[in-house]
């Protein structure tokens, strides 16, 4: 008898464009051998170049999607992407509040990868105040990190503060990704709640990235949902982000997409 794939519930947006939200949720989740459910936060107008309209759903809507998906699948992780507001948030700590002993990657997104502002300043204020206690990892590069905290996030010992500020928030590990730091290798500090600091470097890549940060905490919601410890899953999602960055090809006019199937993807002949 075949062991059922683990089951991990994602809220995003929906990225028409395939290259971040629930989408690349989706294909990551695969890859890792999950089953991904997905549940629609917000319906985006948007493409590589970026994003132009959001339409967050109504969150009675959000609930019934949600209470549905749950009555019916076993939930190994959570994964919680694009936020359409502090209502959101509210269905939210309903449903996590209910699986007090199931993982939750947080990747806090506030803006495109163009700079396109995706979440309010409330909504943001309630993210960290109501959020971060249910949250296993939360997943910022250097810009969000910044915001959440109000700490500047500059220099090593600055994102040390703000990664503590969040921990002391509620958070029990905080990744913090160096993609925006001016440096030859990017640096990936994980910061867990016991004090422990666990860096990683991977040599920088040449291109913009479009759902980077998606693949990165699908792959790792992935891993702690396959039972792995929260180092040993940040350092195996992190292998596989930098894999899929370095497979990236660029479909349209904008950003590169990570290639979530790691160059699996089959050769385009022409007649």
């Amino acid at each position: 008898m075949s062991v059922p794939s683990p089951v991990v519930v994602c809220f995003s947006g929906s990225d028409p464009s395939c290259g971040a939200g629930l989408q690349a949720d989706l294909l990551v989740l695969a890859a890792w051998g999950c089953h991904p459910a997905t549940i629609v936060t917000t319906l985006t107008v948007q493409n590589t170049v970026g994003v132009t309209q959001l339409m967050p759903i109504p969150a009675e809507l959000l609930r019934a999607q949600t209470a549905c998906l749950i009555d019916d699948l076993p939930v190994a992780a959570f994964k919680i992407g694009l936020i359409g507001g502090t209502d959101h948030i509210d269905v939210l700590t309903e449903f996590l509040s209910r699986h007090p002993l199931v993982p939750v990657v947080l990747d806090p997104v506030l803006a495109s990868g163009r700079g396109d502002p995706l979440l309010a300043e409330d909504a943001r204020a309630a993210l960290c105040k109501r959020l971060l206690p249910y949250t296993t990892v939360l997943t910022p590069n250097t810009l969000e990190l910044a915001h959440l905290s109000g700490l500047p996030a500059d220099t090593a010992s600055e994102r040390r503060a703000g990664a503590r500020a969040l921990i002391a928030s509620g958070s029990r590990h905080v990744l913090v990704t160096g993609t925006h730091a001016r440096t030859d290798h990017v640096e990936n500090v994980l910061f867990a709640a016991d004090g422990g600091e666990y860096a990683e470097s991977w040599p920088r890549l040449a291109h913009s990235f479009h759902g980077s940060g998606c693949t990165l905490a699908a792959a790792l919601a992935a891993a702690l949902a396959h039972g792995h410890a929260v180092r040993e899953a940040a350092s195996m999602a992190q292998a596989y982000t930098y894999q899929a960055l370095r497979h990236a090809y660029r479909p349209g006019h904008g950003q590169w997409i990570p290639d979530r199937l790691l160059g699996r993807r089959p050769a385009l002949t022409h007649a």
